[in-house]
């Protein structure tokens, strides 16, 4: 049922968010040939990763913008779905260091989602998020999918929507989404998103 015009008033405790839905249909060319890494960062693929470096890794980049999905898992159900033989998770590494996350699912082949894509703040703006940008790209075209799709939302990273269109994807449909406080519910620490209030 589509939403009535004007303001709609949230519970206490709970977030609403704008969510975008991105797509692109073919590679661009801009995209043929690899980008050469920055200063000290590199890439890899892992391919079962362990779970609780895959959740450190996930609160790192994820918290400052209220990432919470995969916080809610156990250990099993968490992987099963980085286990998952379908999924390509690739990581963004600066001297040693694991700073990014590129995860790729093709579970609804041959469409491909990009489920999550970030850095930790200290290594935005230093061409590190275009680097793993770029190389994931060429990775979730490399079987030729119909669609590569991802969604973000206003809680992101106020440059991530802009990244995306810059990347070279078309925003093709907004949702409105309506959640309990992840920092109300313990899943997250009462001063993750510090520029998100908590109102309870």
């Amino acid at each position: 049922m589509p939403l009535p015009e004007g303001y709609t008033e949230l519970e206490p405790g709970r977030l609403g968010a704008v969510v975008t839905y991105l797509e692109m249909t073919a590679l661009p060319a801009c995209y043929a040939e690899p980008l050469e890494a920055p200063s000290g960062y590199a890439i890899r693929l892992v391919r079962t990763p362990e779970v609780n470096w895959y959740r450190d890794l996930f609160r790192r980049i994820g918290e400052p913008w209220l990432w919470f999905s995969r916080l809610r898992f156990n250990d099993e159900e968490l992987a099963a779905k980085i286990h998952n033989p379908r999924v390509d998770i690739f990581v963004l590494s600066y001297e040693g260091t694991d700073v990014g996350l590129f995860e790729i699912d093709r579970d609804e082949w041959p469409e491909v989602e990009l489920t999550f894509f970030g850095i930790t703040p200290a290594h935005v703006g230093k061409g590190a998020g275009r680097y793993l940008m770029h190389h994931g790209i060429r990775e979730a075209f490399r079987n030729h999918p119909t669609r590569f799709k991802l969604h973000t939302c206003t809680l992101d990273h106020p440059g991530a929507l802009p990244f995306y269109l810059k990347a070279g994807f078309n925003a093709y449909k907004r949702a409105v989404e309506v959640f309990q406080d992840p920092r109300l519910s313990g899943l997250m620490p009462p001063n993750a998103a510090p520029q998100i209030p908590i109102i309870d």
